[in-house]
């Protein structure tokens, strides 16, 4: 049996996240069933992590075991002309039989694209989080420098989701514009909770609207109270960009 490492990259619109469930249609349910196709086994194919329904993915890690004698390089090729065109897989390789795309993972990169500007867009609406009326960058900049280091996240995590551990290190975060109209909020950590980055986006904005200061938002993040925090930015804006490994 090998252990094939797998980097995806996908558009999450038309997908209920990354995740198997039953009766609706998922990124791991699509890229089994194509597998199974050309290796004629059934194969259970283990992410890095679990994308919710909208998420996108630039670089998303995979693994599954399998008998084949098919080649990298043809399960490569085969499965990019069987999978829809949302889905594309950019590498397949032979990973050392210890390898566990989530277990073996050191940390994640995300990034979540804000559009701000006077009128929603048209080209966008799937790949960004419209949002009306200027946004103070130098306060949300100054909000999210707070982030780094290791901290307790309960106040961005899902509402009712329970955790083993609710602390998480960030090593890197931060804002980048782009031309006139697109926000970058990039964030790299050991691990997140459910909806983390998502909620922290939500809360972020709501300092560059000015309805809660640099202050108030640390105030936020030691409070480990969900309800004190902002909204949660949907998920169309939301990237899955790296997984690094040792």
């Amino acid at each position: 049996m090998k252990n094939l490492k797998m980097v995806l990259e996908y558009d999450g619109t038309a997908y209920h996240g990354w995740q198997r469930q039953a009766g609706l249609v998922t990124i791991q349910q699509v890229v089994e069933e194509k597998i199974g196709i050309m290796t004629r086994e059934k194969v259970t194919l283990i992410g890095s992590g679990r994308t919710d329904a909208g998420v996108h993915a630039r670089y998303q890690v995979a693994h599954f075991r399998t008998g084949t004698r098919i080649t990298e390089r043809e399960l490569l090729m085969g499965l990019n002309s069987l999978l829809p065109k949302d889905i594309a897989v950019r590498e397949i390789t032979e990973a050392p039989e210890e390898f566990h795309a989530q277990h073996s993972a050191r940390s994640k990169a995300y990034e979540y694209r804000i559009f701000n500007g006077p009128t929603r867009p048209a080209l966008f609406r799937n790949y960004s989080w419209f949002v009306y009326g200027p946004l103070d960058g130098a306060a949300m900049g100054e909000a999210a420098l707070m982030l780094k280091g290791v901290h307790d996240f309960s106040s961005f995590c899902a509402a009712g989701h329970e955790s083993k551990s609710y602390i998480r290190e960030i090593y890197d975060c931060g804002f980048e514009t782009k031309g006139k109209s697109l926000i970058l909020f990039s964030i790299e950590a050991n691990g997140f909770l459910k909806y983390m980055v998502r909620n922290i986006v939500g809360t972020l904005v709501e300092v560059g609207k000015g309805k809660r200061t640099p202050l108030e938002f640390l105030g936020i993040m030691k409070a480990r109270d969900r309800r004190k925090a902002g909204v949660t930015a949907p998920p169309q804006g939301l990237y899955l960009v790296d997984v690094k490994y040792q």
